[in-house]
């Protein structure tokens, strides 16, 4: 495992890294869910699910993540490795970034594709002969994986980091979609080529409607203070938590029914995410409340489900 100086060098090749746009929820939206996760598991899932990631290969950077010294209780320490991990399968596909390990790196395992068009006004699903998002059957596999008596511990290690990634990523509407038009026939990349900022906007200042969404949280709840993830991340995380409440959800969980999680998405995707919105015109207000309160319940079903995978694979039942 590294020293400590160069564990500290890796974390801060990991913050500068978040200075740059994510491809998914962004850092905030998949802490969110990794939080929400954490807190549905029950203390035997917690420690196994980080006692095996801290078992990650050593190129894969998982286990140098991981800070065992200061001021921190154990609980919180181990708390706040697994919300990092969250951003573990971002993270590692910037090529920016001198502890890149391109292995590990898979850009199309981060949605699943559904070809749509709007037809008299109604989403008509659309056949194209276009390479697909592996979103699903990825975490189909990882799936496996960690239920497998014979999966050597550094592969669920794997598993479990992509897990919590990415079953964030498919509740998130425009990774479940591409909508097809006659300006873009071969699908508008979930949102990317809808840009909402006007023509002749430089490159580096554009905006389209999937990084939009991505940063939804800071769209509607801006840390224009600067706050660290626990004060800042952790009570939204907590708000959302009271407003959807796992009870309220329950009949909702559709255990291990990955592909019913993607379709929930790409319905959103269908009617309410195109819904009030122009290109070349930044969302109003409405339609930013609206998206917030979509994400919101996204972000509070996708952390329940996450923490009951791991429930049910690692031991234990939640108290509440």
């Amino acid at each position: 495992m590294p020293t400590r100086p160069a564990r500290v060098l890796i974390l801060i090749s990991l913050v500068l890294t978040f200075s740059i746009p994510s491809f998914a929820w962004d850092e905030v939206g998949h802490k969110i869910t990794a939080y929400i996760a954490w807190d549905r598991m029950t203390p035997a899932a917690r420690e196994a699910v980080v006692r095996l990631m801290l078992t990650g290969p050593e190129d894969s950077g998982l286990p140098s993540y991981y800070m065992g010294y200061g001021s921190q209780n154990e609980d919180t320490r181990k708390r706040d490795y697994f919300v990092l991990m969250a951003t573990w399968a971002d993270f590692i596909k910037d090529r920016n970034l001198k502890t890149r390990n391109s292995k590990y790196s898979v850009p199309n395992w981060h949605y699943t594709d559904t070809y749509w068009m709007e037809k008299d006004g109604k989403p008509v699903l659309v056949t194209l002969n276009e390479p697909g998002g592996l979103a699903i059957q990825k975490i189909e596999e990882f799936a496996k994986i960690i239920r497998s008596p014979t999966s050597k511990d550094a592969e669920k290690a794997i598993a479990i980091a992509w897990l919590i990634h990415l079953i964030g990523d498919i509740h998130q509407p425009l990774h479940a979609s591409s909508r097809v038009t006659a300006e873009f026939p071969k699908g508008d990349q979930g949102g990317n080529t809808f840009l909402l900022t006007p023509a002749g906007t430089p490159r580096e200042q554009q905006v389209n409607l999937h990084s939009y969404w991505d940063s939804i949280v800071e769209n509607k709840e801006a840390n224009s203070r600067n706050l660290c993830d626990a004060d800042y991340i952790y009570p939204v995380a907590h708000d959302i938590m009271e407003k959807f409440p796992y009870d309220k959800l329950r009949d909702r969980m559709k255990d291990d029914q990955f592909e019913a999680w993607m379709n929930e998405s790409f319905s959103l995707a269908t009617t309410e995410v195109y819904k009030g919105v122009e290109e070349g015109k930044m969302p109003s207000k409405k339609y930013t409340e609206n998206a917030y309160k979509i994400a919101q319940e996204r972000f509070a079903l996708g952390g329940y489900r996450l923490g009951d995978l791991f429930n049910e694979v690692f031991g234990g039942t939640p108290t509440k």
